[in-house]
């Protein structure tokens, strides 16, 4: 332990890389409040330890943070294989007390929501290569100790987690542009409330179809007319706000990802750049049988 008289110059050392620690914890962890646990958790090991022969304080913290992290994510997975329905009001991940929810909702959307929520489909240690590697060009020599790998078996994960994440689109790429300038104009009429923008991309005869998990009832819904679906999506707008385009079994949908978790896919059929019908689809077992993947910028 060291004297108490250098906490104060600890702690300015400390804050210096706290913002940093941040952003690897929580696109490790995809959630605010955990996030904060895991750097207070890297704090509370720093006050512990003795770092006088530590170099590069930055790259510890990284290396401690990471690790707790990776312990994080293995007993989340833990709890999943015990009670799959147990995660998504898991306490650490829902405490709302603790975080400001207009925060992390900025911070989920500057990350990218589609990436969050493909990210949470990896295995831990794929999870913790991949942000490492490719979000933060963290050396494969550096990373391999923490998932007890060779630097080469550890390239292979972040390999992995990458094929996962950029998926393979079906469309040759002209016809994947097409598709995609259609529907971030949709996205974006709705995030602007533009009706008129919204039902000039809407076939005059398009069908809507959402599952028993969107409306009131728990039956599905139908809808159709290019006014009366622009109408259903203009009372969604607010939603909009967390909804990115993504590549969902290889095509360009829209996924709806509040904080980063899967809420529910819009699913297209566009025919000569009209949109003729909408799958509102958000039942758990139907969004499981989704591979979603992240668009290029």
């Amino acid at each position: 332990m060291r004297p108490v008289d250098d906490t104060s110059g600890l702690t300015e050392q400390f804050e210096e890389h706290r913002s940093h620690l941040r952003a690897v914890s929580y696109r490790m962890l995809g959630s605010l409040a955990e996030a904060e646990d895991a750097v207070q958790e890297a704090w509370i090991r720093l006050n512990r330890s003795d770092i006088g022969d530590v170099e590069n304080l930055g790259g510890w913290l990284t290396t401690v943070v990471s690790r707790v992290c990776l312990n994080m994510l293995r007993s989340r997975d833990s709890r999943r294989e015990d009670s799959i329905e147990a995660y998504p009001t898991d306490p650490a991940v829902s405490r709302e007390d603790t975080v400001d929810p207009e925060e992390e909702a900025v911070l989920a959307d500057s990350v990218g929501l589609a990436l969050l929520v493909v990210l949470d489909t990896l295995a831990p240690a794929e999870r913790l290569a991949f942000v490492l590697h490719d979000l933060f060009a963290v050396p494969f020599d550096e990373i391999a100790p923490l998932v007890e790998k060779t630097p080469a078996a550890t390239r292979q994960l972040a390999s992995r987690a990458r094929r996962r994440i950029k998926g393979a689109p079906l469309l040759p790429e002209a016809d994947l542009s097409r598709r995609r300038s259609v529907v971030d104009a949709f996205l974006a009429a709705t995030r602007g409330g533009n009706f008129d923008a919204l039902v000039a991309l809407l076939h005059p005869d398009v069908v809507l179809r959402a599952d028993r998990a969107v409306g009131p009832t728990p039956a599905p819904q139908f809808f159709s007319g290019a006014v009366t679906v622009a109408k259903g999506a203009m009372a969604a707008m607010q939603r909009a706000r967390s909804t990115q385009p993504a590549l969902v079994n290889g095509v360009v949908e829209l996924a709806m990802a509040p904080l980063g978790r899967l809420f529910l896919v819009l699913r297209f059929t566009i025919e000569e750049g009209l949109i003729t019908e909408i799958d509102v689809v958000a039942e758990p077992e139907r969004l499981a049988e989704l591979e979603l993947a992240v668009l290029d910028a």
